[in-house]
């Protein structure tokens, strides 16, 4: 089985969720190889649930995930957090639409959620969680105290920041601090655009159906992360035609109004 933990299924925050582009992101994932990703969207994106609204009304749930005409996708979220840093939660569709009504008030950059206080109201619901891009400029969290850090079940080896930052300099770092905290590190692509996806990925020894068999093949090692090879290529074209996406979009939202 050939995952991605780290997946986005809007270009901006602010355009409504397209099923067409969603459709257009499982192809691409499908023709990279890909049996599965987790769909980690931020929790702050305009109109959240129209998400879910549109995934239960299109596809089966099955024991843990959507069936997209046999691919997988995880039900999950990309959570800022009052230190900085970011999470990905991955579980159950209900408990992320769950979490997600109880994190409303903190959904400004003025109004974060603490790391701490988050793991509180998620322990319930027994989340997946990732730390994610742990060592971006913008967003760190190797610098969070050792106790919160060791909460994470896995670290974001994230394709985004290997680009930026260089693959073995951040290979290093990431795979470093996660053996240091006793975790494990999984591939994320952070693709907003369908050429970016899957850039980075796990290949599982098992095929897993629930958020708990995902957790514990990570945490057993049984699998192994995969870099392509153009890696570089396909962030930078991703990065491209996502600014003209907007760029479009932007066009677009100022003629309707001038209209």
């Amino acid at each position: 089985m050939k995952i991605d933990f780290h997946t986005h299924v809007k270009f901006t925050k602010k355009i409504d969720f397209s099923l067409e582009y969603f459709l257009s992101m499982i192809k691409e994932a499908r023709h990279e190889g890909l049996d599965a990703f987790t769909l980690t969207e931020h929790f702050n994106t305009d109109r959240f649930y129209e998400i879910y609204k549109t995934l239960d009304e299109q596809f089966q749930y099955e024991s843990g995930y959507y069936d997209v005409d046999g691919f997988k996708v995880f039900p999950g979220m990309e959570i800022n957090i009052q230190e900085g840093g970011h999470v990905l939660f991955t579980g159950d569709r209900h408990a992320v639409k769950e979490l997600r009504e109880q994190l409303e008030p903190y959904t400004t950059d003025t109004s974060f959620i603490p790391l701490e206080h988050l793991f509180q109201i998620g322990e319930p619901y027994d989340f997946m969680k990732i730390g994610a891009h742990p060592f971006r400029e913008a967003n760190p969290l190797f610098n969070l105290p050792e106790d919160l850090l060791k909460q994470f079940d896995a670290f974001d080896l994230n394709g985004k920041d290997l680009n930026m930052y260089g693959v073995k300099r951040m290979k290093e770092k990431v795979y470093d601090f996660a053996v240091r905290l006793g975790k494990s590190v999984v591939a994320g692509s952070d693709a907003h655009h369908p050429l970016q996806i899957s850039c980075v990925y796990n290949k599982f020894k098992m095929d897993c159906n629930t958020v708990e068999e995902l957790r514990q093949a990570v945490l057993s090692g049984s699998y192994k992360v995969r870099i392509s090879d153009d890696l570089s290529l396909r962030v930078r074209a991703a990065k491209t035609a996502k600014n003209l996406l907007k760029e479009n979009w932007q066009l677009r939202l100022a003629s309707r109004v001038l209209s």
